[in-house]
């Protein structure tokens, strides 16, 4: 764009967004989302940490799900964290759901079984950021409070053309002020809704529609040509490549797998999983250890990668054979999972697909 151009466009005046966005919102918004429903703050704080780092559509089967097995916070915070993770599983990102359990227990024993209303104290429960208590209290409460999710991160970037990665301290302060010079003082929670929906439906990172968006007369990244540009990405750097090989034990009468508990922080917190190592070179003697004899027979499977947000992992599962005489009982930490009657425990997504390859090939 020439700089006569650049200096031509204008931003557009904060208080201008809402009502182009409410308008919007009330033709072509989405008003038959399950937390829509009844938008308790439970309800929709639910929402809210599933929808974190994940797409509408992947919470969409998890959610009904997972109201129904918790209904409300009493039976969230007594559930036992086992139950909770067992629900999660496949959804990614563990912390969230150790998070809201931690956080239900706390609510019970210290408000009285009822979400706080106010910003501060919603932020002090584990797993609540800015944006996502100002989303329970603009939803569930229609209190003014702005939000800044992903959505609106790319809305609000675009535009009034601020460039930089949102994860920037600096950047995000700006956003945050047009965030909170955006919201209206009525209608909270139609905005907060229709920000968000114009964000995912609209605005995306990739092919936006320009053409159907009802801020594109006074988007400045469009003014500028700079709507593929913006919001800023995060800067490259390179992901480590980890390694360690998978032990399938199998039960001989039954062909159950033997899983390990988690610690309860780092990778898959909490969750059941098999047992590592960091070369399967070390396989005989933790047979030895663990068990009480060596293998009889391992066969290794192909190794498959598994990318977290940090690095990549690549997984060689190693299916160990044990003689019969071999000490396999259960321990506290340790569980035998049948295939054909999977106990209801928390499972990493690649170590589910992993039994449901054994099982279908059993």
């Amino acid at each position: 764009m020439s700089n006569a151009g650049l200096a031509a466009a204008r931003a557009p005046e904060p208080a201008a967004l809402a009502p182009a966005l409410l308008d919007w919102w009330q033709r072509h918004g989405r008003k038959d989302l399950p937390w829509q429903d009844s938008p308790t703050p439970y309800r929709v704080w639910v929402s809210e940490i599933m929808l974190q780092q994940t797409q509408v559509t992947t919470v969409l089967r998890y959610y009904p799900r997972f109201l129904k097995a918790f209904p409300d916070i009493h039976k969230l915070a007594a559930a036992p964290l086992d139950e909770v993770l067992h629900h999660w599983s496949g959804l990614g990102y563990y912390a969230r759901a150790r998070n809201l359990h931690r956080a239900a227990g706390i609510v019970c024993t210290e408000h009285g079984g009822e979400l706080p209303a106010t910003l501060d104290e919603l932020m002090a429960l584990p797993g609540i950021g800015r944006s996502t208590a100002g989303a329970i209290l603009a939803l569930a409460g229609g209190q003014r409070q702005p939000i800044l999710d992903g959505n609106a991160k790319r809305v609000l970037a675009r535009c009034f053309a601020v460039t930089g990665w949102p994860g920037q301290a600096a950047v995000a302060r700006r956003l945050w002020q047009l965030a909170e010079a955006c919201t209206p003082a009525d209608n909270v929670a139609q905005y907060t809704q229709a920000i968000m929906d114009l964000g995912a439906t609209i605005c995306r990172r990739e092919r936006p529609q320009c053409e159907r968006c009802p801020l594109a007369g006074c988007c400045l990244a469009l003014q500028t040509g700079q709507v593929a540009a913006l919001p800023g990405r995060r800067p490259q750097r390179a992901r480590p490549l980890r390694r360690v090989t998978a032990v399938i034990v199998r039960r001989s009468s039954d062909g159950a797998v033997l899983l390990q508990k988690r610690p309860a922080d780092g990778i898959w917190g909490g969750l059941w999983g098999l047992p590592e190592l960091a070369d399967a070179a070390d396989l005989p003697e933790w047979c030895q250890r663990r068990f009480g004899r060596r293998p009889s027979r391992v066969e290794t499977r192909p190794v498959y990668r598994h990318a977290f947000t940090h690095f990549e992992l690549d997984i060689e599962p190693a299916i160990v054979q044990l003689p019969r005489t071999a000490n396999c009982m259960e321990a506290d930490g340790w569980l035998w999972y049948k295939l054909d009657a999977p106990a209801e425990v928390g499972l990493a997504a690649p170590v589910s697909r992993l039994l449901q390859a054994l099982g279908d090939i059993a």
